[in-house]
């Protein structure tokens, strides 16, 4: 069933390996998103959703990067305009997913990437995974419900750490933050993402999701609030000379030459 449902996405890999269902972006080396693999992951997600059979998902991807965020550097506009208003409707949807879903995170989950890692329930990363909110360094305000979804998971204050300084933060790090929950060899990291599931699906289904309805309890609207927020502050701060300074600076690999405007 899993490979005849595949047939119909374009940038996606949709399977089931028992009671878990695993959604692979192929969109490699970096797996850039934009409105449509947003739309592709949610609606594989809803169909999960109403498949008695499945109980837990995996989001995993192919190649270098688990996910690079917006392609800013080759598509500067369609980049900055596709970050918008559409596609954070989609992952509103994401957000209310019923079932628990684990990430495998192998590489790079930057900028809006970050909030597609941090949007399931569990993170499983390697060493090698990093994990940045470079909005800022590239001029422009954070989105994809980081400003909710983050300080929920890290805590406020390291939140602030990595939104005011756009750093990366290592997989080591990212483990003992509490932003991934299993820390393995590059190598394993789709596999214990798929074993994590799997424990998951041992679970009765229904007091699963009853248990995880609770627990999440307002996160799917909190998580829209912010989006709205969000939303408002990247309009404008999209429009500044700072933004295109950014963009540029960033793909030279340089320090922004900011002007404040």
């Amino acid at each position: 069933r899993g490979i005849r449902m595949s047939a119909t996405f374009k940038d996606i890999g949709v399977s089931t390996e028992g009671h878990v269902g695993i959604v692979e972006i192929q969109r490699p080396p970096h797996n850039f998103f934009d409105n449509s693999l947003i739309n592709q992951i949610a609606d594989a997600f809803e169909a999960f959703d109403r498949d008695m059979n499945i109980r837990s998902y995996v989001l995993c991807a192919q190649g270098k990067s688990f996910c690079a965020g917006a392609d800013f550097a080759n598509r500067p506009q369609t980049g900055a305009a596709e970050s918008g208003k559409h596609l954070y409707k989609e992952a509103t949807r994401l957000f209310r997913s019923k079932k628990p879903s684990v990430a495998a995170v192998q590489g790079a989950a930057i900028g809006g990437g970050l909030g597609l890692a941090i949007m399931p329930d569990f993170r499983v990363a390697s060493p090698e995974a990093r994990f940045a909110a470079n909005f800022t360094r590239l001029g422009f305000h954070p989105g994809f419900s980081l400003t909710f979804t983050l300080p929920r998971l890290i805590g406020q204050q390291r939140a602030n750490l990595m939104f005011y300084t756009g750093r990366r933060i290592g997989g080591e790090e990212a483990f003992a933050w509490g932003m991934a929950d299993v820390l393995v060899p590059l190598a394993d990291v789709r596999k214990a993402a798929i074993a994590l599931a799997a424990e998951i699906a041992e679970g009765a289904p229904l007091a699963v999701q009853s248990t995880r309805e609770t627990m999440r309890r307002g996160f799917a609207d909190g998580a829209e609030i912010a989006t709205e927020r969000e939303l408002t502050e990247q309009d404008w701060t999209r429009k500044t000379e700072d933004f295109k300074e950014g963009i540029k600076s960033y793909a030279e690999k340089r320090p922004g030459n900011w002007k404040g405007r």
